[in-house]
């Protein structure tokens, strides 16, 4: 696989087709200003893909003692006052 070299303006002019085609093949993009590389557009990995929001956080509390206690005094609570 060669790596694509694209200018900017032709970027700018096809930057939907091109996300779409770094979708379909997963391959990166290179983007160029007067021959100089600026940037890189490519996938996201899949572990860095937003897989919703019900399980997300699942597996990062790892420990909790207490897990039926107050998370605070009841002296320290504020509500409607």
């Amino acid at each position: 696989m060669t790596a694509k070299h694209i200018g900017a303006s032709e970027f700018q002019a096809e930057c939907l087709k091109l996300v779409v085609a770094i979708e379909r093949t997963g391959q990166s993009i290179t983007i160029t200003k007067r021959g100089t590389p600026v940037a890189v557009l490519g996938p996201v990995p899949i572990s860095a893909k937003f897989k919703g929001l019900f399980g997300a956080l699942k597996g990062s509390v790892l420990r909790y003692d207490k897990p039926f206690d107050p998370a605070t005094e009841p002296d320290e609570w504020s509500a409607g006052q």
